[in-house]
């Protein structure tokens, strides 16, 4: 169950030539792969990309019609592979994953595919997730469009930009025969906006048409002889063609402006952050009309050394805009030219930021910088103009941020891992503290207060791997954690079945939230939901029994914290050699609450009886010690002052974010805290019964409370 439903807008894709599609850029990206012809889509979840996926799960209708293959693959590896399909048959193929992170993944078979090249189309997505919201190592995927010499497109952050580049990356790739990379920051994706679409096109070559019609091209596969020649053939002959294309096509464009002595040189996906930062000074309308003169590099690998040349040879300087580190394109410049004795003096890191995304801050300043120095004329006398962009940093907002805390990411409330690690540090108290290697996924929020637990974390599905160096005999146990995305993903193999084979004495724990939560709640092997498309509830407990583990357990509620913490107890203390595997299984609470509040709506408007638990803290029995919290970290969980003169610390509260999954008062147990806790059934739509019992309950109560007021009802304490 994917974290958002796109079978509305999927409709969109249905239109034809002449007509205007509305929509964000995921959408428009998969209008043009039909538009385009395109025979199959694979890929892997993960942002920015993540709901292209989603998109085309909910497409599948549409896509079936077309006689096109679309499957969710089991890793980027696993999609990358796909595009074979591409190599021996003219069928266009396209895959999508998350920018380093996946392409690390997926680099075996990109490299294999990029010797050999492509008979058909192939196009590679790439969610290109870097700068201050990004959620892994700040990397760029240009160095692997380098490395294995495939072509890589940045268009212009516009769905007409975007659209355009899909169809001429399938182009550009039948031309060269090399596959094509198409690099989408978020913004690209999420941009709204319109275009003229076209008529879908079914495959001109289907998948089944490649079975019926087997093809053998030895030339093209990656063994000696023909490896050695695959790269003369990039030099020779493929680099060539793209470059002939990409000129022939004008792939990259051109901006005139009356300033003709500075100009700048930026990337595809740059071009809104500049002409924004040019109308801060004056300098660009909101249509885009500038007066600095752009060369906008839709297509940043390979680099048309003539266009440089041609933009640079009348103008006295250049600013080149790349985000992020190395600053391979500014380098290149450099290169071209010299080369070709062009005294153009080149700006570019310095005045922008060595490192990091390039904001509108960041954008406008650097512009600001390489003007006041390459031709300080054209700036404007104000300093501070109302549309200066300068104004991003005025002294209120320096002033906010310095009074905001800083807010870490953490576990959603109700999150079902929450208990697991709140029970892994009752256990590291009363055995110490353990190695424990970390994973990529929602656990590894434990890395941070309040749970502090967790010392590496080397790649989705890699927890386990990383621990393999600790086999050694000593007293202690390391512990590795994944989750079942991660399993999935390659955990299996690398993580349980090395662990099997080395006769690693560790304990691993999978942490099954029954979907690939991290990436937007998608279904995997082991979830429990019904999915017509897919084969599901395969339990992770019997593959790794499969794969030869001897110790294992299974836990079907995670807010059991004591029972959660006396199986890792009895996991690090075991005679039994052989890894120690617990899958701790919870449903993932946001997609629980996608699923059940629908339902829960729906019996409520109907009038149905319907019970609600809610969870809270009695103020008179709270110490305010708030171990509760320092053991949960349920952001549902606060404090408020009370009234009670006996008390200085204030009390433990619960605020209307519980969702009533239980954990703190399991925790409260578990660590034998205190009995502040409570639960509240609220009742919608209560039945005659209901109010009677309500009624006798409040009388009850209001009998007793009345007793006490009047000093009737004397406590324990006083008379010992």
């Amino acid at each position: 169950m994917a974290e958002r439903s796109f079978a509305r807008e999927v409709q969109g894709l249905k239109l034809g030539s002449g007509e205007t599609f509305h929509g964000e850029g995921i959408l428009a990206i998969t209008k043009a792969l039909l538009q385009s012809g395109v025979g199959y889509v694979g890929g892997y979840q993960g942002a920015p990309i993540s709901h292209l996926m989603d998109v085309l799960a909910d497409a599948q209708d549409i896509l079936g019609e077309l006689g096109v293959h679309f499957e969710t693959s089991a890793n980027e590896g696993t999609a990358a592979a796909m595009l074979s399909a591409s190599v021996m048959y003219p069928i266009r193929g396209a895959v999508t994953w998350k920018s380093t992170a996946g392409t690390n993944v997926a680099s075996d078979a990109l490299s294999n595919l990029a010797s050999g090249g492509v008979l058909g189309g192939a196009l590679i997505v790439i969610g290109e997730d870097y700068g201050e919201g990004s959620s892994i190592m700040q990397e760029r995927s240009h160095a692997f469009a380098m490395k294995s010499q495939i072509w890589l497109l940045d268009p212009r952050p516009n769905l007409e930009s975007i659209v355009k580049a899909v169809e001429d990356g399938f182009e550009l790739s039948e031309a060269t025969n090399t596959p094509v990379m198409l690099e989408v920051r978020i913004r690209s994706c999420h941009v709204h906006g319109s275009f003229v679409a076209k008529d879908n096109k079914r495959p001109e070559f289907t998948m089944a048409q490649a079975l019926e019609n087997p093809r053998r091209d030895i030339n093209r596969i990656v063994l000696p002889p023909a490896s050695y020649m695959h790269e003369k053939e990039k030099i020779e002959q493929r680099w060539p063609a793209a470059i002939a294309f990409i000129k022939k096509r004008k792939l990259n464009e051109f901006f005139d402006g009356d300033v003709g002595e500075v100009g700048i040189i930026l990337q595809g996906g740059m071009y809104n952050g500049v002409i924004r930062a040019l109308r801060g000074l004056g300098l660009a309308d909101v249509w885009g009309n500038t007066r600095i003169p752009l060369y906008v590099m839709n297509v940043t690998y390979p680099l048309i050394d003539d266009e440089i040349v041609a933009f640079c040879k009348s103008k006295r300087a250049v600013l080149v805009v790349e985000e992020g580190q190395p600053n391979y394109i500014e380098q290149a410049l450099h290169s071209v030219l010299r080369k070709a004795d062009i005294p153009t003096k080149v700006y570019g890191k310095g005045d922008l930021p060595i490192g990091g995304e390039y904001t509108a801050s960041m954008m406008a300043a650097g512009v600001g910088s390489f003007l006041t120095t390459a031709a300080p004329d054209v700036l404007p006398d104000r300093l501070r103009a109302p549309n200066d962009p300068s104004i991003l940093t005025h002294d209120k907002i320096k002033a906010l941020t310095e009074v905001v805390p800083a807010r870490p990411p953490g576990f959603c409330t109700g999150c079902p891992e929450r208990p697991i690690f709140a029970a892994m540090k009752l256990v590291e108290k009363e055995l110490g503290p353990h190695h424990v290697s970390a994973d990529i996924g929602c656990h590894l929020f434990s890395i941070l207060p309040p749970f502090n637990i967790g010392a590496t974390t080397m790649g989705y599905g890699l927890g386990p791997a990383s621990a393999s160096a600790f086999n050694v005999p000593t007293s202690k146990r390391p512990i590795a954690v994944m989750g079942d995305g991660g399993f999935w993903h390659n955990g299996l193999t690398s993580g349980i079945g090395n662990a099997v084979f080395n006769q690693h004495d560790g304990v691993i724990l999978v942490v099954d939230n029954h979907y690939s939560a991290a990436t937007g709640g998608q279904d995997i092997l082991s979830s429990r939901a019904d999915n017509e498309s897919r084969s599901t509830k395969h339990r992770i407990t019997e593959a790794v029994k499969g794969i030869g583990a001897k110790w294992v357990r299974q836990i079907d509620r995670t807010y059991d914290v004591g029972r959660m913490r006396d199986t890792l107890k009895e996991a690090l203390t075991s005679p039994q050699k052989g890894p120690k595997v617990i899958v701790a299984s919870s449903e993932c609470m946001l997609n629980k609450q996608r699923r059940t509040k629908p339902l829960f709506n729906k019996a409520v408007a109907g009038g149905e009886r319907v019970v609600r638990e809610r969870f809270g803290v009695d103020e008179d029995v709270c110490t305010g010690d708030h171990a509760c919290i320092r053991l949960s970290g349920c952001p549902s969980l606060s404090v408020r002052h009370t009234d009670d003169p006996l008390k200085d610390d204030p009390v433990a509260t619960v605020d209307n974010g519980c969702v009533g999954c239980g954990n703190c008062g399991e925790v409260a147990e578990a660590a034998v805290l205190c009995p502040s806790f409570y639960r509240a059934d609220i009742i919608h739509n209560p039945t005659r019964f209901d109010r009677i019992m309500a009624k006798l309950r409040g009388g009850i109560i209001g009998f007793l409370q009345r007793r006490r007021d009047r000093g009737l009802l004397v406590s324990r304490e006083t008379f010992g």
